[in-house]
């Protein structure tokens, strides 16, 4: 009987819109199996938070728990950043490679990269992995103009980037969110208008602003820093099950 409403369908994994891009800030094992019984469907990529996978006690079970399952497991950027920063980019490969990673994160929020060393670096990657690279910096005091986002997105995507996330932080209060978490509506207006919004993985941990992109972009907006715990509500708020959606993506019986 589950089918007897009608909402919308959502693409099969593996999806190229409507990704859910997961963070896990330092899940147990029972946890990811846990993620994976209850929404796994739902879940296209996860990303272990900042540096976590050098200290996490079970990254290999891990990597293997969600392997199992074809879910691609990503870095975070920070450790990108700092392997640049210390000239160890090639012992960082060596290492994905015993990971048997095949996804790669490029970010510069952190540490200043500059753009032609970052472009190349994802030239280089994406010939044996898939690199989502992300614009933005993590600094909630640092304002980009909007053409600059729109500039970096494009370089990106053209150096080779399968995805560009949008950066926000885990917190959802620097990038592409004000310190209070508001959307900065105007900024995602221009960058949207510019470029394919299914290029672009839209940082939205918080759900007000899970909400605020749905509705903006539709529900097969990529959403990334999502936690484990918020995967099953966002895919309600995809589905219209949720009563912040309902009118957009329920239709009306009556109509």
């Amino acid at each position: 009987m589950e089918g007897f409403l009608d909402i919308p369908v959502r693409a099969q994994k593996p999806r190229e819109r409507g990704i859910t891009h997961v963070i896990d800030r330092g899940l147990s094992i029972a946890a990811v199996d846990g993620l994976i019984e209850t929404v796994g469907d739902s879940v296209d990529i996860v990303k272990l938070g900042w540096g976590t996978a050098l200290v996490t006690a079970n990254l290999q079970d891990k990597v293997a728990r969600y392997a199992a399952h074809g879910i691609p497991v990503v870095l975070g950027g920070t450790l990108t950043e700092l392997a640049i920063r210390q000239g160890r980019v090639k012992e960082m490969v060596g290492w994905l490679h015993e990971l048997g990673l095949r996804h790669v994160e490029i970010s510069d929020g952190t540490i200043t990269i500059d753009p032609r060393v970052k472009r190349e670096l994802i030239a280089e990657l994406s010939r044996e992995f898939t690199v989502l690279s992300e614009v933005g910096s993590k600094d909630a005091e640092v304002i980009m103009a909007p053409y600059v986002w729109v500039e970096q997105i494009e370089a990106e995507l053209e150096a080779g980037a399968w995805k560009v996330i949008a950066e926000g932080r885990e917190s959802g209060t620097a990038g592409i969110a004000r310190p209070d978490g508001e959307i900065r509506m105007g900024l995602v207006d221009e960058i949207v208008h510019a470029v394919n919004a299914e290029q672009i993985i839209f940082d939205a941990p918080q759900h007000p602003q899970q909400v605020w992109f749905l509705k903006h972009i539709g529900a097969d907006c990529n959403l990334g820093n999502i936690a484990a715990e918020d995967v099953l509500s966002l895919e309600t708020l995809r589905l219209g099950l949720r009563s912040d959606t309902v009118e957009q993506f329920a239709p009306d019986g009556r109509s």
